[in-house]
């Protein structure tokens, strides 16, 4: 096939010398930067995200860098520019094009100090096929590469990203075998000349194939930006680039097509006369998007002839038309199926449809629906869009890409009425909200959302986009007095905005609030649901509600209770056993819920579930014990579906074990209502070890919230519990022995072990650990043993009788907490056989066999956690014979020597070890913990901070400069994440200053200012220091801390460090 008028003479391809090259390249690769952007929160079609791309320099007398629209981002982002001689300098979005891939930074000229760039010309009539080009750029991350091509195709359709993210249309693209790759984004198209003749904007990932896009409207857009500048002399102002729209994708197809679409002969002679002779097709409607311009007057597969007159059959001659109309009418002719359609619409806006400002809401980004995702969804564009649900809208199960249609039975059609709605709704408040997606768009969902009471997240704001800073600045969403409000009239759209909101109580505006998380470099976080009982599925929640309840006046709720109480009452017990109808008032299923800017202790998961046992219940205080698989953390929301009546109610997080595997939570029984409390009741726990061959009941909830049971026996009463530690350090169980029995309902199904008479004997609980196979990575697997009674019914008497300890408000008392004191030190069991070879005496071997003939044991050190009092004293594989004076031979004998020392008010113990082949007597002290886990947290830099936990103590390891602060998680977007300040490790210093702990750590970083250089020391998990930087920004991620209220029994937030408070006033578009 020939190609028809190859100007090769004219583009200067053949007449090239590689000099020539060589002298065209160093001029050019003087204006070519490498850009390094950050997404700083999930918006539109792109996700928080940070990455490197290319810009050039296209005018370097106004300092302005064109690249594509994907890099200057939709939304907000911070951006760095690097030249050629690695001076880095910031710069900010100047515009970016609401379709077309194309955008522009700017920069200060007096920040480049070293470097003498160049402004690369834009020449978009050199493109033509068969011109010999050069891609200059940064890539596959290499900082300046170029490759080499020659442009195959000026009429290639834009290439197709994403089916629910950003794609160009409306436009032809070239297409070049020059093999582009990632962080190529941007780079400059240049011929021989040193001219730029295209823009790079993607390539094909399984071949050679990239593809640029023209620059005529890009040529358009920089000379209003340029004139702007001009007229407003120093510094920029907001540029109004006019830009039309008719809300209507088209595709060119070739005559052939157009024939079978039912164009008929006449039109085509009458389009080719009156076209160039390369012509070789016409536009041809491919979809409208519902509620634009275009709906309902234009169908898929219309060819369109003339707009006012003009035939058109190329891209570029209709957008002209369109952006020279904006607001006007336009007269359309078409052809559908070879008859004549004429229409006449008005141009709209397109800017109008660009949402310039977002709602953060508890981690959730929500803005009008953009032009690109209407037209992705085909949904009206301005509808109430969810960017990222979040925590508070994920956690109700509200995803990504959601509509929202209602909230609390109220119609939301706009964001103003979704922030009024809101801001009507109390801490606690659980109201159904209604929302589409448009993979099922026919059919709504309906799901509860409850509005915290802890202060997970800074209160809900606004951001409006400021075009003359680059800035998005926020403002407080609900606000006491009025402040502005939005508008919406027929030029805007209703995707303007002036101003904040109003209605609705005072909030404190505080600072920025955390996204989505990772716990490692790369590693995302896991959203999905952890199940702690078989019954349930992934994302099933299987509980029952009874709405209609909460809604009755409270003096007549107690009597429809229990008539619903009453009239369950036979279907539950038939047919059910003894022990499963003693048990199913005492059984609860718990979902747990942890919100992602409060990702702690090493915590795998978001989301769990689990069946608790009720072990005290009294007109003013009910608690549950659960095991720690279930609950992990303090940091959580619980809602508690009761077996005997059919309601959801809130719990608190009370103690954590800090070595066995249970937790207890506490709810308030008047919750329940007299007859829900009436019907609710504590199990008996009985704390008589259990033995072998002792039978059992093996009791839990089903998916249908009835008690279901198994008869089991007794295998191993006092297994030794080994688990082994996970490659991100988290909780674990040690110096436990546990139940094992013959039968259960699998790896997943908790509950309790019970007798004949339905008494307690045993927790059946969840575990944690990591399985690796080979030498793939380390999957999470879960297995269930017993725990002995006798653990917690210890730490419920000391929650219900106050013992000596720290103060916790439980339903508005003031209680005291009961204390553990522990050995921290990891423990194993060595049969006495093998402890023998290792050298120990027959003295000893015949003392410890006498005192337990049935384990025949003794225990070593497997390691001490770092930081301990134990760690100076004791040494790994030591033999732990007695405890004073007292052979010691499991570890119930520790911890009751242990609790022997807390009534002697000791914190010692004299204890007789065996060590490589010698007894010694040594001193070792205890050390006390409460139940209360990791109350205080910080957020600096987009990174969780804290004080290391157990599970990072006990690898013992702690930095020898001051132990230091951890890293547990980082958020996407932030400066943790575009510098790298990964979790996994500890910050022993910041700029030269030792933060040996979290209080330190915050003293020094309070001092910080935005746009500061920081230099942070930090320490790996494998012991390797290492130096990095970053630049702080508090403009979107202010430093801020999140800590537990003992006195409110609240989580409470405060920000340590932001930028300083705006003035008030309204907000310009």
């Amino acid at each position: 096939m020939e190609l028809d008028g190859l100007p090769l003479e004219g583009a200067g391809s053949s007449g090239a010398t590689a000099e020539d090259w060589q002298k065209s390249l160093a001029r050019v690769v003087r204006g070519v930067v490498v850009l390094r952007t950050t997404a700083c929160r999930a918006f539109d079609t792109e996700t928080a995200s940070s990455g490197y791309a290319t810009g050039f320099v296209v005018d370097k007398a106004r300092s302005i860098i064109l690249t594509n629209r994907h890099v200057v981002k939709p939304g907000p982002v911070v951006a760095e520019a690097i030249f050629l001689n690695r001076e880095e300098i910031p710069v900010y979005p100047l515009y970016r094009d609401p379709v077309h891939d194309f955008g522009f930074f700017r920069f200060d000229p007096k920040s480049v100090e070293f470097m003498n760039y160049e402004e690369i010309p834009l020449a978009p009539e050199a493109a033509a096929v068969g011109l010999e080009i050069r891609v200059v750029g940064n890539d596959s991350g290499e900082k300046l590469s170029i490759l080499a091509g020659t442009i195959a195709r000026l009429d290639r359709d834009a290439p197709p990203y994403k089916k629910d993210g950003y794609n160009d249309f409306n436009t032809f693209y070239m297409q070049a075998a020059s093999g582009t790759k990632g962080g190529s984004s941007g780079s400059p198209v240049v011929d021989c000349k040193g001219r730029a003749v295209a823009i790079n904007a993607g390539s094909k990932v399984a071949g050679a194939s990239a593809y640029f896009l023209p620059l005529d409207r890009v040529v358009r857009a920089l000379r209003v930006l340029q004139e702007s500048k001009d007229g407003f002399g120093d510094g920029w102002q907001p540029v109004d680039i006019p830009r039309g729209t008719l809300q209507m994708t088209l595709l060119h197809k070739g005559f052939d097509e157009t024939r079978r679409l039912g164009l008929r002969h006449d039109t085509e002679q009458t389009v080719r006369s009156a076209s160039p002779p390369s012509e070789t097709g016409m536009l041809v409607v491919d979809s409208v998007v519902p509620g634009g311009p275009s709906h309902k007057h234009l169908e898929p597969g219309d060819v369109l002839v003339r707009v006012n007159k003009e035939v058109v059959t190329q891209f570029l001659k209709l957008e002209i038309l369109l952006d020279d109309n904006v607001d006007k009418d336009v007269e359309l002719e078409l052809e559908r199926g070879g008859k004549d359609v004429q229409v006449t619409l008005k141009v709209q806006d397109l800017h109008s449809i660009t949402p310039n400002y977002f709602l953060e809401m508890s981690g959730a980004i929500i803005h009008p629906l953009s032009y690109q995702q209407a037209r992705n969804f085909r949904f009206n564009c301005g509808l109430v869009y969810v960017a990222d649900p979040g925590y508070m809208l994920s956690r109700a199960g509200v995803p990504k890409f959601g509509i929202i249609k209602k909230l609390a039975g109220e119609s939301i059609s706009t964001l103003e009425d979704l922030i009024v709605g809101f801001g009507k709704l109390a801490p606690g408040a659980r109201v159904p909200l209604e929302f589409y997606v448009y993979s099922d768009r026919h059919r709504g969902k309906s799901v509860l959302v409850t509005i915290e009471r802890h202060e997970w997240y800074a209160p809900p704001q606004i951001y409006v986009r400021d075009d003359s800073t680059g800035l998005w600045n926020p403002r407080p969403a609900i606000s006491s007095k009025p402040v502005s409000t939005f508008h919406s009239d027929e030029k805007q759209g209703p995707c303007k905005m002036s101003g904040a909101l109003q209605d609705g109580s005072a909030i404190e505006c505080r600072g920025g609030v955390a996204v989505s998380m990772s716990a490692e470099d790369g590693f995302q976080s896991d959203e999905g649901n952890q199940l702690s009982d078989g019954s349930l599925n992934q994302g099933e929640t299987k509980r029952r509600r009874v709405n209609e309840l909460l809604a009755v006046p409270e003096d007549n709720q107690p009597d429809i209770l229990a008539e619903v109480v009453d009239s369950q009452t036979p279907e539950v017990t038939g047919g059910a056993s003894g022990v499963e109808q003693v048990l199913e008032p005492t059984l609860v299923m718990m979902e747990v819920h942890i919100p992602p800017s409060s990702l702690l202790d090493g915590v795998h998961a978001q989301h769990f579930f689990g069946t608790g046992i009720i072990i005290h219940h009294s007109s003013d205080l009910g608690l549950i014990a659960v095991d720690r698989n279930t609950v992990a953390i303090s940091v959580a929301d619980i809602m508690l579906s009761f077996a005997a009546i059919p309601i959801e109610i809130p719990a608190e997080v009370v103690f954590l074990h800090p070595i066995h595997d249970f937790a207890v939570v506490a709810y308030n029984p008047s919750a329940l209502g007299e007859a829900g409390a009436a019907a609710v009741r504590a199990a008996v726990l009985h704390p008589e070890p259990l033995k072998r061959g002792d039978a059992v009941h093996l009791v839990g909830l089903s998916r249908s919230m009835q008690a279901t049971s198994r008869k089991s026996v007794v295998t191993n009463p006092a297994a030794s519990l080994n688990v082994g530690a996970a490659d991100c350090p988290r909780y674990r169980a040690m110096n436990m022995e546990v139940v094992e029995i013959d039968t259960d309902f699998g790896h997943t199904f908790s509950g309790v072990l019970a007798d004949d008479e339905g008494r307690v004997q045993a927790l059946w609980a969840s575990f944690s650990t990591q399985v690796k196979y080979g030498d793939s990575s380390p999957e999470d697997h879960q297995f269930v043993r017993g725990i002995p009674i006798s653990y917690i019914s210890e730490i419920r008497d000391g929650i219900v009788d106050g013992h000596r300890g720290p103060p916790l408000h439980i339903n508005g008392i003031e209680r005291r907490m009961p204390l553990v004191r522990v050995l921290e030190v990891e423990l194993y069991p060595t049969l006495l056989s093998k402890a023998r070879s290792f050298g120990l005496s027959d003295k000893w071997v015949q003392a410890l066999a006498k005192k337990d003939p049935i384990r025949r044991q003794v225990l070593r050190v497997k390691g001490c956690l770092a930081g301990s009092k134990a760690e100076s004293a004791l040494e790994q594989s030591d033999m732990l014979l007695a405890i004073n004076n007292m052979p010691i031979t499991c570890f119930q004998d520790v911890e009751q020597a242990c609790q022997r020392a807390e009534e002697g008010e000791t914190d010692e113990l004299h204890m007789t070890v065996f060590r490589q082949g010698v007894e010694v007597e040594i001193v070792i002290g205890t050390d006390v913990r409460d139940g209360f886990g990791t109350m205080q947290m910080v957020n600096w830099a987009g990174c969780v901070v804290q004080d290391p936990h157990p599970a990072v103590r006990a690898l013992g390891f702690l930095p020898e400069e001051g132990h230091g602060v951890y890293v547990a998680r980082w958020c996407h977007g932030s400066p943790a994440h575009r510098y790298g300040l990964y979790a996994l490790q500890w910050i022993v210093e910041v700029n030269g200053n030792k933060t040996p702990d979290l209080q330190t750590f915050i003293e020094v970083v309070k001092e910080l200012n935005h746009g500061d250089f920081v230099r942070v020391k930090v320490v790996h998990l494998n012991g390797k220091p290492r130096v990095l930087t970053l630049k702080q920004d508090l403009h979107y991620w202010p430093t801020w801390e999140l800590a537990f209220d003992p006195k409110s029994a609240i989580w409470k937030r405060r920000t340590i460090k932001g930028m300083p408070q705006e003035t008030e006033g309204t907000i310009a578009a």
